[in-house]
């Protein structure tokens, strides 16, 4: 028996070193990213997900507000 691979925890890790590194630019990026994967899924039939939000409007909504936030953080700083 194979011990438990525990990828996604170097992925989390991963993602939260580039968020610290680049700030609202990696969250904003992440989060359109995220976006236009779950509308394509969605497009394509998908219509629950394995995200704890279960439903993909309500993960879209989530990861557009992610979106929204992260733009006005960057705008923010150039006024």
């Amino acid at each position: 028996m194979m011990p438990h691979d525990p990828l996604r925890l170097c992925v989390y890790a991963t993602i939260a070193l580039l968020g610290w590194l680049l700030g609202p630019w990696a969250a904003a990026g992440f989060a359109v990213l995220g976006f236009v994967g779950y509308a394509r899924a969605r497009r394509a039939g998908l219509k629950q997900s394995k995200c704890v939000l279960r439903d993909t409007r309500l993960v879209l909504g989530y990861l557009g507000l992610i979106a929204v936030a992260a733009v006005a953080v960057i705008v923010r700083s150039f006024i």
